[in-house]
């Protein structure tokens, strides 16, 4: 069976490291961007089965990508893990819904291993194969 990829974008190698690694435990291929312009790059050349995202990096907003991801019809998960506030966090996933994305999540840093393991678990059903 085909491991599903998982594109994450996170501007904190540590923190990208460990989602990375935490998906790789679950069973899929993780694909590591540091910014907005690889993650659209890697995107575009090899559509991923789910997008994990942080909303605050330098030079770029998580809501721009949401947008790319709503004009690229990108119907898999997206899972936002953010450091901001729960309110930003609760309008960006809502932004994403109206913006007709299947949105997961969202997880606020600092991530538990347990919490991300179990959402990795938990969509890998759901996805194609």
């Amino acid at each position: 069976m085909k491991r599903p990829r998982l594109l994450l974008v996170d501007d904190e190698p540590m923190l990208a490291d460990f989602v990375a690694s935490a998906a790789r435990e679950s069973g899929y291929d993780a694909i590591l961007t540091s910014d907005d312009e690889q993650f659209r790059a890697e995107f575009i050349a090899a559509r991923p089965d789910m997008v994990a995202l942080d909303l605050g990096m330098p030079g770029m907003d998580g809501v721009e990508l949401l947008r790319f991801l709503a004009d690229q019809q990108f119907q898999s998960p997206v899972l936002i893990i953010s450091g901001f506030d729960r309110r930003v966090l609760e309008s960006a996933f809502r932004l994403g819904e109206a913006h007709g994305l299947t949105m997961v999540g969202p997880l606020e840093k600092p991530v538990r291993l347990d919490d991300l393991e179990a959402v990795f678990t938990e969509l890998k059903s759901t996805l194609g194969s």
